[in-house]
């Protein structure tokens, strides 16, 4: 079948631009005192980078008291409804599973059934969910980009979104692979949620240049920023 891959741009509503913001501009006020060459500096900056990072999934990844749904999580609960209304399954990729148990309560709020798959299931779990989800109805799996990356065969499914875009691109491809594969009968959508005029913009754009990019940003592998200049780290962070 047809595989279709989609860049969906996402905008902040006011309050997470204005928040998000002042966290580059913290960023940027670190960065100048830094020494980029050393590799304490480089964990700093995958800290920075990271922060940036939660902040496009949702703001209730770090901050408390956020009394509102991201931008980014309305986004794909409404994809995910579409496709439930025409009797599709998604599967919901995302390297952070405190979003996906945000996910899974607006998933309640909003009467769609699911499942969820992280590292700490057991391998009888994971396998229960996976036989599960491809003969019954349930619409959506959640699941972490490390505990659904290989070894699942999820073709019941005919739409993968990738909540905040796994910048190895040969990890992205494993995950889709979960329902682009043999016994797939559905043509595929692959969309890659993406918050407009953020890192996750200046990410992408990177990885289209350098074409292969490290784990560099879902693991602590500071030794991957030696593949960048300091001008193209920095460029990250432009407000």
């Amino acid at each position: 079948p047809e595989k279709q891959e989609l860049v969906q741009k996402i905008d902040f509503n006011e309050k997470e631009r204005q928040m998000y913001h002042a966290q580059v501009m913290a960023a940027n006020t670190e960065l100048r005192q830094l020494d980029l060459s050393s590799g304490q500096s480089k964990m700093k900056v995958l800290t920075l980078l990271l922060r940036l990072r939660q902040m496009c999934c949702d703001l209730k990844l770090i901050y408390e008291r956020i009394e509102f749904d991201s931008s980014k999580s309305i986004a794909a609960m409404d994809i995910i409804e579409n496709v439930k209304a025409d009797g599709g399954k998604v599967l919901l990729f995302s390297s952070f599973t405190s979003m996906l148990d945000i996910l899974a309560d607006m998933a309640k709020q909003r009467g769609i059934a699911f499942y969820k798959l992280t590292g700490s299931d057991s391998k009888e779990s994971r396998k229960q969910m996976v036989d599960a989800f491809q003969h019954d109805d349930t619409p959506l799996f959640l699941i972490s980009l490390k505990a659904g990356g290989t070894g699942l065969n999820l073709t019941a499914a005919n739409t993968v979104i990738h909540y905040d875009p796994w910048w190895n691109q040969s990890a992205t491809n494993q995950a889709t692979d979960r329902a682009y594969r043999i016994g797939q009968e559905n043509d595929v959508t692959v969309i890659k949620l993406v918050v407009r005029d953020t890192i996750e913009e200046r990410i992408i754009d990177l990885q289209n240049k350098k074409q292969v990019l490290s784990d560099l940003f879902v693991q602590t592998n500071a030794v991957g920023l030696n593949q960048f200049t300091n001008d193209e780290i920095l460029s990250l962070f432009q407000d």
